[in-house]
């Protein structure tokens, strides 16, 4: 599977927001919206209001939000159109919970999809994959960008693509010109990076330089 480099946009304000993805919205596939609620993880970020309306993107282009929220289903319920939305295994309390977020989704256009924190066993995710379009390994402690990649999770990454081989399986944190062939080579096809990104001067570049970082590992 050839590697996906999309960027992740952590702030806090709707100005910040608008502008980055004026920034990238012509370079990638997917642009990465991080949502946090202070709740599930210890930092807040955009909220709702701030999320409704976002400018529409270029043909083939979509936006996929991660909720790093406590309750992801009244977040998904206010965010329409053709989205991806990323819900932490964490968050779920049962099956008949995950079929209301999953309805939740399929109500607001979007579709869903499935992260996991470092310490979360991917067991806990199987009952549910093949419901979902992604699964998302984190590779940092959610919370917080500018963190070290735990290289660790690349035992997860390869039992996960040996058990779905034709999964998309991301990951998100930590993501740089070091790091990123380490995921791709144990299974990632999408790679999602922010400070690697946007704080570079050449964010095409930047973009360009990632893809071509993880086609160095090879995937196995």
């Amino acid at each position: 599977m050839e590697p996906e480099v999309l960027p992740a946009i952590l702030v806090k304000t709707r100005p910040e927001l608008l502008s980055r993805i004026a920034l990238v919205k012509d370079l990638v596939r997917t642009i990465q919206i991080d949502v946090m609620d202070n709740l599930f993880v210890p930092n807040k970020t955009v909220g709702i209001e701030d999320l409704i309306g976002l400018p529409p993107l270029p043909k083939g282009v979509r936006y996929e939000f991660h909720w790093m929220v406590k309750t992801p289903e009244r977040w998904i319920a206010r965010v329409e159109g053709p989205s991806t939305h990323i819900v932490h295994v964490e968050t779920i309390e049962s099956a008949e919970h995950f079929a209301d977020i999953r309805r939740t989704a399929q109500a607001s256009g979007g579709k869903l999809a499935l992260a996991l924190n470092p310490e979360t066993p991917l067991e806990l995710a199987l009952p549910f994959i093949k419901s979902v379009k992604m699964v998302l390994i984190m590779t940092v402690h959610p919370g917080f960008s500018g963190q070290k990649y735990i290289y660790e999770m690349g035992d997860k990454m390869k039992a996960l693509r040996s058990l779905y081989p034709k999964l998309d399986i991301e990951v998100d944190g930590g993501v740089n010109l070091e790091t990123i062939a380490h995921a791709y080579s144990n299974g990632a096809n999408m790679l999602a990076a922010a400070s690697a990104i946007f704080s570079s001067k050449d964010i095409k570049g930047a973009i360009q330089a990632l893809r071509k970082a993880a086609k160095s590992g090879g995937q196995q």
